[in-house]
């Protein structure tokens, strides 16, 4: 739970207004960059605060935490991402619930994404929106798709006509000083790029989600459309 008094209205106003000045600062949009606020062992109650501080995209990390929060709170003023690992045993109570997943990361996975898709739509047109995670920093301890097979990875899962691969999602090492991940994210907008050059037919690179409470800006500076932010927002959590 977030420790502490913490004013999660006033804290969404004042990351919003870093993400504005960061955008301006590289020429971009700054409507064009998404907060998504994470709720990782975040309660309902200041969920609902953060909403009423005008939140509108909330991410989960774990399934089994993240569905009692949705079946309360709803989705009829919000929207969910879900941005953890998530495991093909959980898949089929994700799907439904969540207008972006942020972290698929092999062809096993996309592949029992686009089979529940495909049984829960009943023979109609519904497409789960999809990010691929990019283990840019090669650590062990973390998941993704290394940057040698993304390409590869991303032809294959174009096969999954139930999916809608919207771009790529990456975690860099943790460090203090926010420069540190630059690279990073530098070269994940370049991968995005080379993907894009690919014209794979069903494949948009239109969203990076890179840049968490300590390094947000930097992900901005660098081409992030989604940052995802806990602590910056909800305080220290245990």
């Amino acid at each position: 739970m977030p420790s502490g008094a913490v004013h999660i209205g006033e804290n969404f106003k004042q990351v919003r207004e870093r993400i504005r000045l960061a955008a301006l600062k590289v020429g971009r949009r700054p409507e064009d960059i998404r907060l998504v606020a994470v709720t990782k062992r975040v309660p309902v109650a200041a969920i609902r605060e953060a909403m009423a501080g005008g939140v509108e995209i909330f991410g989960e990390n774990r399934v089994q935490e993240a569905l009692p929060k949705i079946q309360e709170v709803g989705s009829d003023r919000c929207r969910w991402h879900f941005v953890g690992h998530l495991q093909t045993n959980k898949v089929r109570q994700v799907v439904g619930l969540f207008d972006l997943i942020h972290s698929v990361d092999s062809l096993k996975l996309a592949q029992v994404l686009d089979a529940m898709v495909k049984s829960r739509a009943g023979g109609q047109t519904v497409r789960q929106k999809v990010l691929i995670q990019v283990n840019v920093s090669g650590e062990s301890t973390k998941h993704g798709v290394s940057p040698d097979r993304l390409v590869s990875l991303v032809k294959e899962m174009a096969q999954c006509h139930s999916l809608a691969i919207q771009g790529l999602m990456t975690i860099p090492p943790a460090h203090e000083d926010p420069e540190r991940s630059r690279p990073f994210y530098q070269t994940l907008r370049e991968l995005a790029g080379l993907i894009h050059k690919e014209g794979i037919d069903g494949v948009s690179m239109r969203e990076l989600s890179m840049g968490m409470s300590n390094d947000f800006e930097v992900g901005v500076e660098e081409g992030a459309t989604l940052v995802r932010i806990g602590t910056a927002i909800f305080g220290t959590r245990r």
